[in-house]
């Protein structure tokens, strides 16, 4: 019992715990009780044997050892590490249960498992719980802003639809103006016509009135004199029709109007995984490897190799330049071949994360979906030619396309056929894309990011999900790779890392999430690359264009 001593209170002292006013001197090891001198005799008055009677400064130093089911009046000081760590006695080390068995101390154990427990006492609370606390705070904070942000969400879209409700105020009353001016147009026409015909009118009365005046007179020269003017009257004016004008009210497109409002762009949920120690926290991050190492080769038999995509080493679908699509295992068995029925080769491939199979029909502007063995028209692009396409994580599907003058060139997102999103240009409204019809290798990276291997630009283009510009990537100083960097085939990895096969220069570009350049994989005899991608557990497959040799290769530890 821990008390103030009122004569020295700058420190704590311990008290009996029987009397609670002497001060402590000893201590009962196996009733772990607190005792004063005095106080010792009575507690052991009472006949009990395992009493431990012990200096208060070696207070806990004695071990409380289970009884030993077999001997009862023995305690278990050893384990059997034959018998999975059973407990036992002295007496079991003799029986012919344990005969030849290995023993050891349950204080060595006993230690051991101390020394653990600090240690683990340590981590938990000057690591783990202090990381769970935060984690905690930062979670609560989320919910605690969630209805701020969403609330600002909103307000950003009302914004954007009074933005709109005014447009459309200003183009309804243009229109009003420009109704109200052609019927002052439409009013000035039948005046003018109407003008007309009354002094016409007004002619023939006159006309009647001299008609009049002649026929009561008996005088010879008015009758004489008088002119018919009948065929001058006879010659009747058009007569005058103007229609009224008329609105033509174009139908609404919904979609349409949905993708020219604005977008909400998808949930993105950010994980980071830790492995905390005493020492150092440290993250899931993998590192690269000193050497990467071919460990596979596929011989696909393609005279020329183009494409590849895969989620797994058991179905590696590859396509070259001829109308069909094999699958592959990791083996190099062949598993499936789909046949285009006409066209020209694929023009790129993709698997979705169901494993169902997307392809390019030649330069048809058509991207099929092969589903349950049939296959299926997703998209049909008229005055665009489609090139290269992805999945992303979300299912929808990026495609590069160039314009069929091959002047422009731009990527488009679909949700299933649906036109979602069009990415073209900067926000100085420059082309982000070379106006070209050369290939341009797509793929989304783990942030979301868009990224274009533009080879007619000699560069890699990446834009966030929402079309801005992040960076671009034109190669890396080298003594060795001294020829133009003209990027090919592009993907990405669990890491966020983007890998692109340089052509001219027979080799692999790694580059981090921000474009900046890793390192070369140029160790593995690659020749003539063309397609490349990264499966589910970051292997990366790369194609030979004229070997027709697909690489298995380790780059990550």
């Amino acid at each position: 019992r821990l008390t103030m001593d009122p004569h020295n209170s700058a420190q704590d002292i311990h008290r009996c715990d029987l009397c609670e006013t002497a001060i402590v001197h000893s201590y009962c090891d196996f009733c772990h009780v607190n005792l004063c001198k005095p106080c010792v005799v009575d507690h052991i008055s009472d006949g009990y044997d395992k009493h431990k009677i012990v200096p208060f400064k070696e207070r806990r130093s004695t071990l409380i050892y289970p009884k030993c089911e077999t001997h009862p009046q023995k305690m278990c000081e050893l384990q059997c590490k034959d018998c999975n760590n059973i407990s036992i006695c002295s007496f079991c080390t003799a029986s012919e249960q344990h005969r030849g068995h290995i023993f050891v101390q349950i204080s060595t154990v006993y230690k051991a498992q101390k020394e653990t427990i600090e240690k683990d006492t340590e981590e938990l609370v000057n690591t783990l719980s202090p990381t769970y606390e935060e984690i905690a705070r930062d979670l609560e904070n989320q919910l605690a802003n969630l209805d701020g942000g969403y609330e600002k969400l909103t307000s950003a879209m009302s914004k954007q639809g009074e933005q709109w409700h005014r447009e459309i105020d200003i183009v309804i009353n243009k229109m009003k103006t420009e109704i109200s001016e052609i019927k002052v147009k439409h009013r000035d026409i039948l005046q003018k016509h109407l003008n007309e015909i009354k002094q016409i009118q007004s002619l023939i009365k006159q006309t009647l009135r001299a008609i009049n005046e002649i026929e009561k007179s008996t005088e010879v020269s008015p009758t004489i004199a008088y002119s018919s003017k009948i065929r001058e009257f006879s010659k009747l004016p058009p007569k005058i029709q103007v229609a009224l004008p008329t609105f033509i009210p174009k139908p609404i497109d919904r979609e349409k109007l949905y993708s020219l409002f604005g977008q909400i762009t998808p949930l993105s949920t950010a994980t980071e995984g830790k492995v905390l120690s005493l020492n150092q926290h440290k993250t899931s991050v993998r590192e690269l490897l000193d050497e990467p190492k071919i460990v596979a080769t596929i011989q696909t038999g393609y005279e020329y190799l183009r494409n590849i995509t895969c989620l797994n080493e058991d179905s590696i679908w590859t396509s070259g330049e001829t109308n069909d699509i094999k699958c592959f295992n990791i083996k190099g068995s062949l598993l499936q071949t789909i046949w285009k029925q006409s066209g020209k080769f694929p023009g790129d491939i993709a698997v979705d994360s169901d494993g169902d199979l997307l392809f390019i029909s030649g330069a048809t502007g058509i991207v099929n979906k092969v589903k349950y063995g049939q296959t299926v028209e997703l998209i049909r692009l008229l005055e665009w030619t489609p090139i290269k396409l992805c999945v992303t994580s979300t299912g929808d599907l990026l495609v590069t396309m160039f314009s069929d003058d091959e002047t422009e060139s731009k990527v488009v997102r679909y949700l299933d056929s649906t036109e979602k999103q069009t990415i073209q240009f900067d926000d100085e409204g420059k082309p982000l894309y070379s106006g070209n019809g050369m290939i341009k290798y797509i793929t989304e990276n783990r942030n979301h990011d868009i990224c274009v291997a533009d080879c007619g630009a000699g560069a890699l283009v990446v834009v966030n999900q929402d079309g801005k510009l992040r960076w671009r990537y034109t190669g890396h100083p080298s003594v060795t790779k001294k020829k133009t960097f003209k990027p090919w085939a592009i993907t990405t990895d669990s890491q966020s890392l983007i890998l692109t096969t340089d052509r001219e220069n027979q080799c692999v570009h790694i580059l981090d999430q921000n474009g900046q350049f890793l390192r070369y994989i140029d160790n593995c005899d690659l020749r003539d690359l063309s397609g490349l991608c990264v499966d589910n557990d970051d292997n990366l497959f790369v194609c030979e264009y004229y070997k027709g040799n697909v690489k298995k290769i380790k780059y990550l530890k």
